[in-house]
């Protein structure tokens, strides 16, 4: 019987902003852009701290991380919401729903803790520049890194399975524009006490603790600048954080929104266009706040186009 509830569910309808059909062809083009802006920046990112030895730190190797990140998770959910922007069929299988919410679940989890380890570099940085090299080696920001990954993957993959094995009992329009879990819970119609408490626990632990870590780090971070007395030196440790603050705001912010404020039982347009930013806009801003307008990378990009602008002319 139960199973028979189970499967009767085989596809969803995405009706996010299915009020507004005159700004879809509008949302088309500014996701597109946005997408190619996203692949271009956060690649190029990725190829010149790979090509360029001077890049070879744990700052860029987290960023290197970043990267890659923003363009899987944005890889997830923009090509479809073209789709659902442009076609008369607003549908997605259920097995490709789940695949959506595991991918972009799991990223946007491990963006969580990998900001906050990210945090940690520039904190031994400033307050301790003399161990820095000691204690940012290389077995310690690979195992940083891939434990981000662990453990985002590994909370979306819990997450998902308790929320895709409940029943739908044919409930399957989903008022999003992709296949986001909190949008997916409302149309569950059995208890669903369980995966709220474990949805809490988990934006406790993936968002509240890291975000506290975070303004801990900054905060000795900040006592410590105070304490430099070269001007330039000051304005040099300024804006190495400023772009990593700007970055924490943007994300933590959207999050802290969709996943810690009360429930409703309706979409809001709001929520929606937060999700929108939340996916899209963040990772767009990311190379761009945090190394394409900083003086190693703008010279490491001159130096490899002109190696190979070089080479294309021998």
């Amino acid at each position: 019987m139960k199973m028979g509830i189970y499967s009767a569910v085989t596809e969803f309808f995405l009706v996010g902003l299915s009020r507004y059909p005159e700004l879809h062809l509008f949302l088309f083009m500014i996701c597109l852009i946005t997408y190619v802006i996203i692949l271009l920046g956060n690649s190029l990112l990725i190829i010149i701290s790979i090509l360029d030895s001077r890049l070879h730190t744990p700052m860029y190797f987290f960023l290197g991380n970043l990267s890659f990140l923003g363009i899987c998770y944005t890889s997830s959910s923009i090509p479809p919401m073209l789709i659902i922007f442009s076609s008369e069929r607003k549908s997605i299988s259920f097995i490709g729903c789940a695949l959506q919410m595991v991918v972009s679940l799991g990223l946007g989890c491990t963006e969580c803790v990998l900001l906050a380890v990210m945090a940690y570099d520039p904190y031994v940085a400033i307050c301790n520049p003399l161990r820095y090299p000691i204690i940012m080696s290389r077995v310690l920001y690979v195992h940083m890194a891939a434990w981000s990954w662990i453990i985002g993957c590994l909370n979306s993959l819990v997450q998902t399975v308790l929320t895709m094995v409940l029943p739908f009992c044919g409930n399957n329009v989903i008022d999003h524009l992709y296949c986001e879990i909190l949008a997916l819970l409302k149309l569950i119609c059995s208890d669903i006490s369980m995966n709220v408490l474990i949805m809490t626990v988990a934006s406790t632990v993936l968002l509240v603790i890291p975000l506290l870590l975070i303004f801990i780090s900054y905060v000795f971070i900040l006592r410590s600048i105070l304490r430099i007395n070269s001007a330039k030196g000051r304005k040099k440790a300024f804006s190495t954080c400023s772009a990593h603050l700007t970055v924490v705001i943007l994300f933590y912010g959207s999050a802290l929104f969709m996943y810690m404020k009360p429930k409703s039982k309706d979409t809001k347009v709001s929520d929606e266009i937060i999700g929108l930013s939340y996916g899209v806009v963040t990772p767009m801003l990311n190379p761009i706040i945090y190394s394409l307008r900083n003086k190693e990378v703008k010279q490491a990009v001159k130096k490899v186009l002109s190696r190979y602008l070089h080479l294309w002319k021998i």
